[in-house]
């Protein structure tokens, strides 16, 4: 399976990179983004921007288009006027106010699809937006396409590792976890003493780690995989210093991701912290 993907990577890297083509940014929130914004001028790679971010955060940007998302006819005829035949979806994209959305005629035909999928959440609403653009014969293409560098492969990334305690509390996590892949917004746990101590709601990671009641002791793991059925071109879970910090407050000991499957952040600083405080980070 990562052969084929990889083998689809190179592929991407050959029109994009020989052949100087068009690649479509639909960004959002977090600074995912602008990495990825900076990788690509470094480049000087041709690229313009769909700024999905709720106050136009790419605004000083020539090449950036602020578009609703009701308006897909203005969005496809801006694709289609580039010559682009390939885009990336990157940042927290958040689940637009429907009764307020100004509406093109091809947003009359695809928002209702939109709205139902917003009913399980924000994930399925990107699944959905690829699915347009797939019926449009514009492909979508992963999002740590310029930056893999910022996915982590299977390792410890930490002086501290876990020890015969933590294995179990993981293994336990992750089973809890797949299972709870079913609804929609659960990416995250946090297990805690052989049991779950709390999940993800849609209000996000940060959210769930603040409410935690913290123990004088260094407890807790934070387990964060893809659901089952995210797509992963647009929707990798993504951890930062600032996830790191809001484990330190919670007095979480560890962090645990799904090797390849990730979006790791300000990769040096997050390591520096954890080992000065006693924390460990495991890709599994």
């Amino acid at each position: 399976m990562w052969l084929n993907s990889l083998i689809e990577t190179k592929k991407d890297q050959f029109v994009l990179h020989f052949l100087n083509k068009m690649i479509g940014l639909f960004l959002g929130s977090t600074d995912f983004p602008k990495i990825i914004l900076n990788k690509i001028k470094k480049k000087k790679e041709k690229y313009f921007i769909i700024d999905l971010t709720k106050n136009n955060n790419f605004k000083k940007d020539k090449n950036s288009h602020f578009i609703s998302i009701g308006k897909f006819g203005q969005i496809l005829k801006l694709i289609h006027q580039k010559k682009c035949k390939k885009v990336i979806f990157a940042g927290k994209i958040d689940k637009p106010k429907f009764s307020n959305l100004k509406l093109d005629i091809k947003g009359v035909y695809y928002i209702p699809r939109v709205i139902r999928a917003a009913k399980l959440g924000d994930a399925a609403i990107l699944k959905e937006l690829i699915k347009i653009l797939d019926e449009n014969k514009i492909k979508v293409i992963k999002s740590n396409f310029y930056s893999p560098e910022l996915t982590l492969i299977k390792g410890t990334y930490s002086k501290i590792k876990p020890d015969k305690y933590d294995l179990i509390n993981i293994k336990i996590g992750i089973k809890s976890l797949n299972k709870l892949n079913a609804y929609n917004h659960v990416q995250a746990l946090v297990v805690r003493n052989n049991s779950v101590l709390v999940k993800e709601t849609s209000s996000g990671t940060k959210r769930m780690l603040l409410s935690i009641n913290k123990t004088k002791k260094k407890q807790g793991i934070l387990i964060k995989f893809p659901k089952k059925k995210q797509d992963l071109r647009a929707d990798l879970p993504t951890v930062g210093l600032d996830t790191i910090k809001d484990c330190k407050k919670a007095n979480i000991k560890g962090i645990v991701l799904k090797a390849n499957q990730n979006i790791f952040l300000d990769k040096k600083k997050c390591i520096d912290f954890v080992n000065k405080n006693k924390m460990f980070i495991k890709i599994i």
